[in-house]
């Protein structure tokens, strides 16, 4: 059994404890056992003081030859009884008859009385020979048998702990199985609802989101691939074919513009990717300040007004007059609703309209963004947020499927929430619901802006 094992420490741990115990029960047992002792002992040398005055008093009123008669008492006394009485007019009596003083080892009981007016001091005593031998075999059984039962018991405690730790080591073997070509498998979990079993169920329901969180990122990684595999293989092909044979400088312009423009869809892409990757590491710096959502609304709107004319799509704003100030990152929330009212104007047909609004609600701020294009299936609703998910990939406006989940990403990190409802046929409205604050609270106690999310 290995020193650094459980199962040696329990097992210490039990004799120490154990060892403990039943010291202090020995320690106990003794002192009681003695206490009692020598309390039978005193009532015994008592009973004996107070026959010995009884006799006493009797005897000195009727017999001239008092001591004789004492003498004769004390024959009946057990073997080794000591007697010494003191009184006036040099009364004394010993028995049996030696030295003034009693000898070592005896239990002296004193007990006065009173006779004729005149004081009279008696002592009588014990050997104390029987009690210490009855301790003395106590005291030896204590030493002889506890550490036997000790050893028993550890090697019984032992045993214990061996069948108790059975499920920790089948659990350690199943554990040790596992790898990440089998993140599929589960540890077994003992019938028995205890501790260990609540463990391995814990541990179960740990292998199951790390085995989901391994199959997103395996998806992610494909479809990311996979992405950026088209582009790369457009530059690649657009390449070779220029440099086949001589062509015109027009040509020559179309396959630059070309590459060009496949270039900056590949960056965007990339740009993207880094900016889910560290979100998802918890490593983005998003330094916050009190914005007014009404100003990133109206930059928005400008910015994207090119892209409404070139669509022929009209983009309506309706703001709240008052101010509606929150706490947020001014790079991260413009990117928010760009991704938004971008995919409300691809997605609307041509001559019809988006409507960007701001209103208050339940003490917060709702944004909603909302247009009469084409609508979203039942079936796609579900899984818009997840990276790289296209509801159409034929009519995907060049898109790579990135868009919704940053929007998602931003909108948790400012601690708003983010929905969509949507008709197939009839259009999409986007709400976005932030959490109101107060602005001086918000500006004495947050950083001004920065732009470190300008990736976003």
């Amino acid at each position: 059994m290995s020193t650094r094992s459980l199962r040696f420490r329990l097992t210490i741990w039990y004799a120490a404890v154990l060892t403990a115990g039943l010291g202090l029960f020995g320690s106990l047992l003794w002192v009681s056992m003695r206490h009692q002792l020598l309390s039978d002992l005193d009532r015994d040398l008592d009973g004996r003081a107070k026959r010995f005055e009884s006799y006493y008093r009797n005897e000195s009123v009727r017999s001239k030859h008092i001591n004789d008669e004492l003498e004769e008492f004390c024959q009946g006394l057990p073997a080794g009884a000591f007697v010494d009485l003191r009184g006036p007019r040099d009364i004394a009596f010993r028995f049996p008859h030696g030295p003034p003083a009693p000898p070592v080892g005896f239990r002296i009981h004193h007990n006065g009385f009173t006779l004729k007016g005149e004081r009279f001091e008696l002592e009588v005593g014990a050997p104390l020979g029987d009690v210490r031998h009855a301790l003395d075999l106590l005291r030896l059984l204590l030493w002889g048998l506890i550490p036997v039962v000790i050893a028993i018991a550890c090697i019984g405690g032992a045993w214990l702990a061996g069948r108790a730790l059975k499920p920790v080591q089948s659990v350690t073997n199943a554990a040790l199985t596992i790898s990440i070509e089998n993140l599929s498998e589960r540890l077994p979990v003992p019938a028995t609802g205890d501790e260990i079993a609540k463990l391995a169920a814990v541990l179960n329901s740990m292998l199951g989101r790390l085995e989901a969180a391994v199959t997103t990122l395996s998806q992610f990684v494909a479809d990311a691939s996979h992405e950026l595999r088209t582009p790369l293989a457009v530059i690649r092909t657009t390449a070779e074919l220029a440099l086949r044979r001589e062509r015109t400088p027009e040509s020559y312009r179309a396959a630059l513009q070309e590459v060009a423009g496949e270039s900056a869809r590949m960056t965007q892409l990339i740009e993207d990717l880094l900016s889910l990757a560290r979100s998802d590491a918890g490593a983005v710096d998003m330094p916050r300040s009190a914005i007014d959502l009404r100003e990133v609304l109206a930059d928005v709107s400008v910015e994207m007004s090119g892209l409404a004319d070139a669509l022929q799509v009209r983009v309506k704003t309706v703001f709240a007059e008052q101010a509606a100030v929150i706490s947020g990152n001014r790079p991260a929330l413009h990117r928010l609703f760009m991704v938004l009212l971008d995919n409300a104007l691809k997605y609307s047909l041509p001559g019809g309209e988006v409507i960007l609004a701001m209103t208050r609600a339940n003490g917060g701020i709702l944004v909603s963004v909302e247009d009469f294009g084409q609508g979203i299936g039942e079936n796609d609703l579900p899984h818009i947020f997840k990276r790289f998910y296209q509801a159409d990939r034929a009519r995907n406006a060049g898109g790579h499927g990135l868009g919704l989940s940053l929007a998602q990403t931003i909108a948790r990190a400012h601690g708003a929430e983010i929905d969509v409802r949507s008709t197939l046929g009839k259009g999409t409205t986007f709400l976005v619901i932030f959490p109101e604050r107060d602005t001086m609270v918000t500006a004495a106690k947050l950083a001004p802006d920065a732009e470190a999310l300008a990736g976003f």
